[in-house]
This record gives structure tokens, C-alpha cells and sequence, in this order.
């Protein structure tokens, strides 16, 4: 994990489907704007089930088909030290940000919340749903609700704590 002054880390049950995907959909984001040396991005699930896997293959190419490379990250567990290395975690369903809050210690650093409540789209769905049992297009789901969101917690983050561009030091 960088020192940078922000950091997300984006949960789900397994971290082989929905917290990679937002992962790699945040830090896209974070890297287009420049702002890379300023957010720092991870993830991570409230289980074991599958550390040190890749994400799920159907995650993997969803991301591949939207310019994401999903294929370099692994799943690792929620630890009690990320409640106080990171600003936001941010969970995609209320399971397991009910687990999030039952993990967390007392006075944590980081805000628990909902990845959907930083969603832009005016819409019923509050939660991230888990595509682990459903055909492709349910991965396509779960993209376009991580990149709605990411964009809305990329602005929320940016009107929060001004973030500038790093200077150049190049004649480009």
C-alpha cells in the first residue's frame, strides 16, 4: 500500500468477482486522471475462501472487453489493519458491510459504506449483485454499477480533498 493521502479499498465475500472488478475499474480511473500518486486502490473480501486467486475468469474477461486488466490482481481477506490504512472501504452489498462493521475495531480510520452510495444513476439498486451464479451479462451488470459508482466516488473524493495533477517536469 503507497502512502498516498487517499486510499479506497473496495469489498465483497470472495474478492474474485465484484471487489476486483471495482478495484480495477477505481484505479483505471484514479490513473487516467493522473491522480495515481494521490488514491491509493485495493481489495479485498470478508472470507478465505479464495485467497490468492485470480479473479473469477468471466470477471477477468468482462474487464478485458472494457480495456480492464483484472488478470494481475489476487484475493487476499479483509484484515484489521485496513480499518486503519484505508480512508473508505466500501462494501458491495450490505452482507458484507454488516460483516465490515462487525470486523471493524473501535475508532476506525477508515468510513464504512456501500459501493452504490456513491452511485450517479438515480436507481432502485443499493447493492452490487454477486454474479458468481449468473451468465455473462450479470458480470456486464456488475461493470456497469462499478463504473457509475467509481466515477461518482472519483468526483466525491476530488470535491472532499482538492487533488491536482502532478507537475511535469518534461517538455511534454
Amino acid at each position: 500500500m503507497s502512502a498516498a493521502p487517499l486510499s479506497v479499498l473496495m469489498v465483497c465475500l470472495g474478492n474474485i468477482c465484484r471487489s476486483p472488478t471495482a478495484e480495477a475499474v477505481l484505479r483505471q480511473l484514479v490513473q487516467q486522471q493522473r491522480l495515481a500518486a494521490q488514491i491509493a486502490v485495493d481489495s479485498a473480501g470478508t472470507s478465505d475462501w479464495h485467497v490468492g486467486e485470480a479473479p473469477d475468469q468471466r470477471s477477468i474477461a468482462a474487464g478485458q472487453r472494457r480495456g480492464y486488466d483484472l488478470s494481475v490482481l489476487r484475493a487476499r481477506q479483509v484484515q484489521a489493519s485496513d480499518f486503519h490504512r484505508f480512508d473508505y472501504i466500501l462494501a458491495m452489498d450490505a452482507q458484507n458491510l454488516l460483516a465490515l462493521q462487525r470486523l471493524s475495531p473501535p475508532a476506525p480510520r477508515a468510513k464504512l459504506a456501500l459501493l452504490l452510495d456513491y452511485s450517479q444513476r438515480s436507481s432502485e439498486l443499493r447493492e452490487v449483485p454477486d454474479p458468481y451464479s449468473h451468465n455473462s451479462a450479470a458480470f456486464e451488470q456488475v461493470l456497469d454499477l462499478c463504473e457509475d459508482a467509481c466515477a461518482g466516488l472519483l468526483q466525491h473524493l476530488q470535491q472532499l480533498q482538492p487533488l491536482s495533477l502532478p507537475v511535469s517536469t518534461s517538455n511534454d
